[in-house]
Formats: C-alpha cells, sequence, structure tokens
C-alpha cells in the first residue's frame, strides 16, 4: 500500500498550526479587504518570504517599537499609492494601441483645466532614498508579467537593485551621479536618464535621476484637446534638454491624481 502524502499545504506542521493558541493578552485583528489588496499583500508575504500573517504582525511590531512613526508610515502610504499607480493616458485607444479622439472618463479633470502639466522624461523608474544628504538605497520598478497581469496584479512594485548585477549597472551610475545632498530626507521617485538607459532620446552625455517632485519641468498654455496636444507635442522642446524634443506631457492634480499622454501615442497621420 502506498504511503499516504499530506495535504499538501505549504506548512511543514498544519495541524499543529490549527492549533495554533496565541500568547495571553494577544486580540484578533480582522478587516474586510479588496481582492487586488488581498493579492497585494500576498505578493509582498512572498517576496519577503513570510506569511501574510506575519507581515500584518511585523508592520504592527514596527510601529509598537517604535522602528517606523505613523507618521513616517502615512507619508510612505500616500507617496507610494501616488507613485505605484499606473498613471492613465488622457484618450482611449484604438486596436494599434494609438489614441482616438475619445477621452478617458477618469482623466475628465484635465480637460475641465485642472493640474499641472509637466514634461514626461523618457528613462527607467527608480526610487532613491536619503538620509542626512546621503543616498543609502537605490530601488527599479518591476512589472508584472504576462502571468501575473492574468493573475490580476496590474500594477508594478520597486525591487532592490543588486550591485554588479548587469542589468542594474547604469541605473545605479544614474543614482551615484545625482547629487543629492541637498534633497530632503526620505524616498524619491525618479526617473533614470542618461546614454545607456532606453535609447537615451534626449541626447544625454551622462547618466543621472530626476526626481519627480524636485526638478520636473513645468509647461504653461497646454492645450488640451486631442488635435491641439497632438500638434504641440510636435514640435515641444524639451526643457531639461534644450534642443531634444520631450516625450510628452504629466498633468498633476493638487489631489494626487496623474494622466499623461506622449507624441507617439498619436497616430502618425493624425
Amino acid at each position: 500500500m502506498e504511503e499516504r502524502k499530506g495535504r499538501g499545504r505549504p506548512r511543514k506542521d498544519p495541524e499543529r498550526l490549527a492549533r495554533w493558541t496565541p500568547p495571553e493578552g494577544w486580540s484578533r485583528l480582522v478587516a474586510w479587504i479588496s481582492p487586488e489588496e488581498k493579492k497585494a499583500l500576498k505578493r509582498v508575504a512572498v517576496e519577503a518570504e513570510v506569511s501574510v500573517a506575519d507581515l500584518v504582525r511585523a508592520l504592527a511590531g514596527g510601529l509598537a517599537c517604535g522602528a517606523i512613526t505613523h507618521e513616517e508610515l502615512i507619508g510612505h502610504v500616500r507617496k507610494g499609492i501616488q507613485v505605484m499607480e499606473k498613471i492613465p493616458t488622457l484618450f482611449e485607444r484604438d486596436g494599434d494601441f494609438r489614441v482616438v479622439n475619445r477621452p478617458r472618463v477618469e482623466c475628465a479633470w484635465v480637460f475641465d483645466g485642472e493640474g499641472t502639466p509637466t514634461e514626461k522624461l523618457d528613462g527607467t523608474n527608480v526610487r532613491l532614498t536619503v538620509r542626512a544628504g546621503r543616498l543609502v538605497r537605490v530601488e527599479k520598478r518591476r512589472n508584472p508579467s504576462k502571468l501575473q497581469k492574468s493573475q490580476g496584479i496590474k500594477d508594478g512594485w520597486y525591487v532592490d537593485t543588486v550591485e554588479g548585477a548587469a542589468e542594474d549597472k547604469w541605473v545605479l551610475a544614474a543614482a551615484r551621479n545625482t547629487d543629492v545632498t541637498s534633497w530632503p530626507d526620505g524616498e524619491h521617485s525618479c526617473e533614470a536618464l542618461g546614454p545607456r538607459i532606453q535609447g537615451n532620446p534626449l541626447r544625454l552625455d551622462d547618466h543621472r535621476c530626476v526626481p519627480f517632485n524636485l526638478k520636473v519641468p513645468v509647461y504653461q498654455g497646454v492645450p488640451r484637446d486631442y488635435v491641439g496636444l497632438r500638434d504641440f507635442l510636435a514640435e515641444l522642446e524639451s526643457r531639461f534638454v534644450p534642443g531634444a524634443l520631450a516625450e510628452g506631457i504629466v498633468f498633476h492634480h493638487p489631489d494626487g491624481r496623474r494622466a499623461k499622454i506622449k507624441r507617439k501615442d498619436f497616430p502618425v497621420s493624425a
């Protein structure tokens, strides 16, 4: 007779876990979350190689012992939502993935004249952590794979760069070549640019990072209709590198919402 296998759960002793008794004084916290939020928690837990319960307890423990203050936590949550949330394109797209003259509903505020237009830089999204004017951490954005997208994971997240890794060489070069001495402490989402990044459309001579919250150029008199934006972007000069064409525009609403449009989004014959 074949030996009966276990139930296949990723636990060494599921029966013992099922009878786990919390320490005296502990209480159970229950929260209803959406399927997307549940997947996000599981994703972080998998990368940290812990259970979701341990992940939540670690966060609570960090708050309890003062490793992170509630002000810092709130700040990170707000910045993370703004940065990692996919920025919608102003118009709907056709079968060739080009925009058509049909505004997206969630971008109505742009067409109502709200939001500040800034230059969209064509590079690699990274996040630099600064403490006392020193660079202490460099992360890069990771987008979900095709499989992950099919599982409902739509938004990207940040992972650490690895010293010596070929794929991180130029991102790290851009980070180290960026003067952060005057930057406030915190995590700064940036665009890494340079000769070996994304084809270097701005024709830069060196690698550098541009923080979204500190140095991104602002444009005045930007049109807010399909034809106007198409013609405006066709000849828009970069404020960051005069003489080169800007990739596009990102509109920033005071409440944190953003929307984008790129020159190459429009059909060639539009």
